[in-house]
């Protein structure tokens, strides 16, 4: 890549200062904007090496790298337009997921379709993203979220359109096998254990549990109003599904299959994490296009209860918890920002300005 173009692809926000960067007559895919808000010692504070969060800007057609020891921002264009982020176990790949998309440069700006363009899974260096994907793999017409198994040998996207799951082998790069779920599955998570797939049917009512070594569907758990996400305690032993809905959560126990509570959080959420202590569960909720909510459910997981409500920005939608659990972080959709969320404190700490429409959302720790 020349450094015309990643002057063109890349926009930098430090500590107390904002610097924009673009490089002048680029336009299409060249060009991509981001900043950050003012400086919150809170965060930056905790030495480390390259502690990043990367969001899916889905109305940007973009995916924005956040270092949070720097400060710095860096919203890159890609080919799909990306609904959903995922950090390899060893940190060193980003998977991205979306529906393919075609730009046409035009006199003054660039437009954009996806029309016929089908569902992609891009794989990119997660240390230089704005050099390109390293492979670029075609999946269902619709695919709503990815999640990679811990040797990084196979990766797993929800395809709504199918209402199927499929199981892409990495090293072959193409979709191997595929199973039916329920009716317009969205979110999915791997549990701890790696031996089962939890996928969140929205238009179901329900999660499909799929066995990976067979992947076969071997139940299916009836819920309630479209559930949407899905998030394991670390232990495995509980699940907890949003209820976009509902405005509640679902608890599943995993050795039973059986629901064994909803609990009352904000309008619609949408993503829910557990801290690595399995303390806390967080819930992003997003409310509505029209009437967005701001913000996440803290859920005590001993307690069975949400024992604090933080307010991010508008549209809260994705979330993800840092390694050592000390903070959480937000995608703020109709913002186009992401929010870090102090743990011990359970206050929103700092906001950063990343791509339009961020949804789907992932952390990389330290490099070993």
């Amino acid at each position: 890549m020349t450094q015309l173009r990643r002057l063109a692809v890349v926009t930098i926000a430090r500590l107390g200062a904002l610097a924009l960067i673009v490089a002048p007559g680029i336009t299409g895919a060249g060009l991509a904007i981001a900043a950050s808000t003012a400086p919150v010692a809170t965060l930056a504070a905790a030495p480390s090496v390259s502690r990043v969060i990367y969001t899916a800007d889905e109305k940007g057609g973009s995916i924005s790298m956040i270092d949070l020891d720097s400060g710095r921002v860096e919203t890159t264009a890609v080919p799909i337009m990306p609904h959903n982020v995922q950090i390899s176990a060893d940190g060193k790949l980003l998977y991205a997921v979306g529906t393919g998309m075609a730009m046409a440069g035009m006199a003054g700006g660039q437009s954009m379709g996806t029309e016929g363009m089908g569902g992609k899974l891009l794989i990119l260096d997660s240390y230089s993203p704005a050099d390109g994907a390293i492979a670029d793999i075609a999946v269902g017409p619709h695919p709503a979220h990815v999640v990679v198994d811990k040797d990084g040998t196979f990766a797993y996207v929800t395809d709504s359109e199918e209402s199927a799951v499929q199981m892409i082998d990495l090293a072959a790069k193409q979709v191997t096998r595929s199973t039916a779920t329920g009716a317009y599955p969205h979110g999915l998570r791997l549990s701890p254990d790696g031996r089962e797939l939890y996928v969140a049917n929205l238009k179901d009512g329900s999660v499909s549990v799929v066995d990976v070594a067979s992947f076969a569907e071997v139940a299916r758990i009836k819920l309630g109003k479209a559930p949407a996400q899905v998030g394991f305690t670390p232990d495995g032993s509980k699940v907890f599904i949003s209820l976009n809905g509902e405005n509640k959560v679902a608890v599943v126990d995993r050795a039973t299959r059986q629901v064994v509570q909803k609990l009352p959080v904000g309008r619609n959420p949408v993503q829910v994490y557990a801290t690595p202590d399995g303390r806390y569960v967080y819930v992003a909720n997003q409310g509505t296009e029209q009437n967005p909510d701001s913000t996440v459910s803290v859920i005590d997981v001993p307690a069975s209860k949400v024992v604090a409500t933080v307010t991010t920005g508008k549209g809260a939608h994705g979330v993800v918890v840092s390694d050592d659990g000390k903070f959480a972080f937000v995608t703020n959709i109709v913002d186009g920002t992401v929010s870090a969320l102090d743990t011990a404190t359970q206050t929103a700490v700092r906001s950063f300005k990343v791509g339009a429409g961020p949804n789907g959302i992932t952390y990389r720790g330290e490099a070993e």
